[in-house]
């Protein structure tokens, strides 16, 4: 799949799920607040509790670009967990190390963050992490590798490009731009996870 294409589908999925899930589906989103297809602009009919809950469910694997395997093994080993089993769900997601590239601007998307990952240019306390779904623990430095710091991407990234199109940086990291380096200072805590999503309605979606 080409980029291309790959960035066509991330703007369809934007409209359809209501939320823009990458910096150009933002202005296409602007321009085109409805849901894609024929029948895009028409009101929408009231949905079902299941649609709703769907829904939900949907714009959160999106926004961490899971399969459903993924998401629905992260439900349950929330539920073995004290807490809100829906912002524990969150909490837990936020912890893993492509999200958290994303967060610090070493990215511009989710996927990016995701390839830089699998292409082996991230590294968690001096070593190579080569797997998206890795969990840094509070105290753990992510750091671009100084080889690809020399790479295009990675100047861009260092010069803040980035920063325009992504949430304000949340409390739990503590990023240094100009030496591709962040440490995960804190548990995550959903309040201030820049994610959109009714975590309550996903654990209802699950539990059903």
């Amino acid at each position: 799949m080409t980029a291309v294409t790959k960035s066509r589908r991330q703007v369809r999925l934007s409209r359809k799920l209501g939320i823009p899930l990458t910096p150009k589906a933002v202005k296409h989103f602007e321009k085109r607040p409805y849901p894609p297809g024929e029948h895009g602009r028409a009101r929408r009919r009231t949905e079902s509790d299941y649609a709703v809950r769907l829904r939900e469910k949907q714009r959160l694997r999106a926004q961490y670009a899971l399969r459903e395997k993924q998401l629905l093994k992260v439900y349950e080993d929330a539920r073995k967990h004290p807490g809100l089993t829906g912002e524990v769900m969150v909490e837990d997601l936020e912890t893993r190390l492509d999200a958290l590239v994303l967060r610090s601007g070493f990215a511009r998307t989710i996927l990016q963050a995701r390839q830089a990952v699998t292409h082996r240019h991230i590294l968690v306390d001096g070593k190579i992490v080569d797997r998206p779904s890795f969990r840094v623990k509070p105290g753990q430095t992510l750091q671009v590798k100084p080889k690809s710091q020399t790479t295009t991407p990675f100047q861009v990234a260092a010069a803040g490009a980035h920063r325009d199109v992504l949430p304000e940086l949340p409390g739990y990291l503590d990023v240094s731009l100009e030496k591709l380096s962040a440490t995960l200072t804190r548990a995550p805590k959903r309040a201030e996870v820049p994610v959109t999503c009714e975590v309550q309605l996903v654990v209802e979606y699950y539990a059903r």
